[in-house]
């Protein structure tokens, strides 16, 4: 066969004209691009396709690529597979493909269309400097503004021997944080700021917090030029959370500092290897729920050109249309076969190559649902997950519910899963703010949800406790801020939770009122005293150590701006609430008793003391059924050389006395009190201060906690 020069020139020249000897049909596993020392193999899943055709690009901007090698079901194909092995190129070669096959929309639901260019699934790295999404939607070629993936030499790094750091659940303390915010303010002062690189410079400040692990918010490659809508100002808002990925296996090039594509994944390594140097683990916030080709009016990146009828759930009736149970335009079948390989590819991928400690998993409860969109009882997907040895040691974590009415919390599929506690961060939030009648479900809370988790023979650690989230009110809006202000968000403030269980202290927003800010003041040291106090897995949202504000907007998901961007003035400038915060997480790591990873049996200590005991202001006599009780204390057994702990809670407005237990060769001291000021909210081992009478007297809205010591302690 001669070369087709009729053709256009990402159509030209292939292995029968001109290139017989370099091109080989190669294997079909592993998936996406292998590097050896011959050059690389490409394989490809496409259930129905009838060609593929191979794109080899001379660089990155290259309008066109040099060479289109096409593979033939006869030579090319394994079952489902399409594969070749091509001598002479390596770590660099820019690629994409085209995907030829039936266009039955309806019936199977795929939607070939051999005009678009599309990426690797598997890519380990994309090129976007071309990209025009708009050019992936409508009906013509798109082969100059495509993106581009880049194969990679996945070996070419020095890890200094890192390796992941297997943290116990029960001594983990997550700080959640995005990637780009936590350094994209000029207030950061770091060279780089945005980036990977720029998230090494404030390691320092998060290992003085205490924290053992960072969550990050989504860093698989994500589509940043696509325009939202427009805010009031007429400001383009644009995807910032990144809850919308394309390239699952590709750090996302926004968040790299060198316009050099190779260095991508050496610098996410770089920051993994500094967070492990601190002893901090890494946890991915991943979403495996829905992509960014949406529904039947998105583009066509990457997995509607090659399987559409796999990757997503269509409604049965006609599958021209999309299942939406994400909001989001479509939702991923993540059950049919070759998507749950995907999935676990991924994840095992991000282990052993970046040595990635977890994964919060966006929408989780949607990865329970069948071909038909309903939930399965044994989905295989999260048990697959659950089950691989290779990420037996690894962190997984759901959100356990999803955009199409399903929850799931304390009824996970599976074990060994921690979800994201709810229940938690309502009652919590209603307890502080004052509500009345709640203190058997904060009693749960601080025992780890029993009432959630036990029926399923799960654990205190299967509860990820928090209070503020990247989705809601951060701490500082949470008590200044009776409502959401979302107005910049350019859709009516219609968006956001309508109910945030807040209370403003008595001014909607910002104050100079003295007394209004140190109320706030207290709420907050309330709040994370509950938080760090109670049994699970406490996490905390990044900014809230120093009472960072978005201005009372609670869904901050499109602004990429001064509004969700952490100011670092305010974290020179604020020190009451980072130092408390250092100061607490501290003391839930001096007593075992707090982060016990059991629920409360009613064992009892060397002093005869159970591990819990209930009260009010009153022995015994805990108000479990009165309306109108905003009152709570509790006795903890201390166990493995730790002292006998006295918790008392009194969100009442008002100061009030609350009997203390008789505890015989040992007195209660202070340890803890939110209505004091810092240093002296939080007193070190050695300085505690020792509490005379038979009674506490608890300041209105404040936290206090008691330590039993023996009489020589300042008696």
């Amino acid at each position: 066969m001669t070369e087709q020069m009729t053709l256009r020139p990402d159509q030209a020249s292939d292995i029968y004209g001109g290139h017989p000897s370099d091109v080989t049909p190669g294997r079909p596993q592993p998936l996406g691009t292998t590097v050896d020392s011959d050059g690389v193999n490409f394989s490809l899943f496409s259930e129905h396709a009838t060609r593929v055709d191979l794109l080899l690009f001379e660089h990155c901007d290259s309008p066109h690529p040099y060479r289109t090698i096409p593979l033939l079901p006869d030579r090319h194909r394994s079952f489902h597979f399409w594969h070749c092995h091509v001598h002479g190129i390596g770590a660099g070669q820019v690629y994409a493909f085209r995907i030829d096959g039936p266009r039955d929309l309806s019936a199977l639901g795929s939607r070939f269309d051999q005009r678009k260019v599309l990426i690797d699934p598997y890519a380990r790295a994309n090129v976007n400097s071309r990209w025009e999404r708009t050019t992936a939607i409508g009906p013509g070629d798109n082969v100059e503004h495509c993106m581009r993936s880049l194969v990679v030499d996945l070996d070419d790094y020095d890890w200094e021997g890192d390796t992941p750091l297997h943290t116990p659940m029960a001594e983990t303390v997550v700080y959640e944080m995005h990637v780009r915010g936590l350094t994209a303010s000029p207030t950061s002062e770091t060279a780089r700021p945005g980036t990977f690189s720029a998230v090494i410079d404030k390691i320092p400040h998060l290992r003085e917090l205490g924290i053992t692990a960072v969550e990050l918010l989504p860093v698989f490659d994500f589509d940043e030029t696509q325009v939202l809508r427009t805010g009031p100002d007429g400001t383009p808002l644009r995807n910032y959370w990144g809850y919308d990925p394309y390239g699952f296996f590709a750090p996302h090039t926004g968040y790299c500092s060198s316009p050099h594509l190779a260095t991508h994944i050496t610098e996410f390594r770089d920051m993994v290897k500094a967070f492990h140097k601190a002893g901090i683990e890494v946890i991915l916030d991943v979403v495996f729920n829905h992509t960014s080709e949406g529904n039947e009016f998105g583009p066509t990146i990457s997995f509607r050109g090659a399987a559409n009828e796999a990757y997503y759930h269509l409604w049965p009736q006609d599958r021209s249309h999309y299942m939406d149970f994400t909001g989001c335009g479509n939702a991923v079948n993540a059950n049919h076969p070759m998507v749950t390989k995907f999935i676990v590819e991924c994840l095992e991928y991000w282990v052993t190559e970046h040595h990635i400690d977890g994964f919060r998993f966006d929408l989780a409860s949607e990865l329970s649902r069948g071909p038909l969109g309903y939930e399965m009882a044994v989905p295989p997907a999260l048990w697959a997950i659950e089950l691989s040895q290779v990420l037996s040691e690894t962190k997984i974590i759901a959100e356990p519910w999803d955009g199409g009415g399903l929850y799931q919390v304390g009824r996970f599929p599976g074990k060994r899963w921690a979800q994201w506690n709810g229940p938690f961060r309502d009652d919590v939030r209603r307890f502080v703010r004052g509500d009345a009648g709640l203190v058997g479900e904060v009693a749960s809370r601080l025992g780890g949800s029993a009432d959630l988790f036990a029926a399923q023979g799960e654990l205190p650690t299967n509860s990820i406790n928090f209070i503020t989230c990247h989705d809601g009110f951060t701490l500082n809006d949470l008590v200044s801020y009776n409502a959401k202000h979302n107005h910049a968000n350019g859709e009516a403030n219609a968006d956001g939770a309508d109910e945030n269980y807040s209370w403003n202290c008595g001014v909607e927003g910002p104050t100079d009122d003295s007394d209004v800010e140190y109320l706030r003041v207290r709420q907050i040291k309330n709040l994370l005293s509950l938080l760090m106090l109670s049994r699970g897995v406490p996490m905390l949202l990044a900014g809230d150590e120093f009472r960072n504000s978005q201005g009372g907007n609670n869904n901050g998901y499109c602004q990429d701006n001064q509004t969700s961007w952490l100011d670092w003035n305010q974290a020179r400038k604020e020190k009451e609430t980072t130092g408390f915060t250092q100061r607490v997480v501290q003391l839930r790591k001096r007593y075992r008793t707090l982060r016990e990873p059991q629920f409360f049996s009613e064992r009892l200590n060397s002093r005869s003391q159970p591990d819990i005991t209930w009260h009010g202001t009153r022995l015994h006599q805990p108000g479990w059924d009165d309306p109108n009780a905003r009152v709570l204390a509790c006795t903890y057994g201390g166990f493995d050389g730790d002292p006998d702990l006295h918790l008392i809670l009194n969100m009442y407005h008002l100061g009030l006395d609350f009997e203390l237990p008789d505890v015989p060769g040992h007195h209660w001291h202070r340890v803890l009190d939110t209505a004091r000021p810092g240093p002296y909210d939080i007193l070190p081992p050695g300085e505690e201060e020792l509490v005379a009478g038979p009674t506490h007297h608890a300041q209105g809205r404040s936290v206090v906690l008691l330590a039993s010591l023996p009489d020589e302690k300042g008696t």
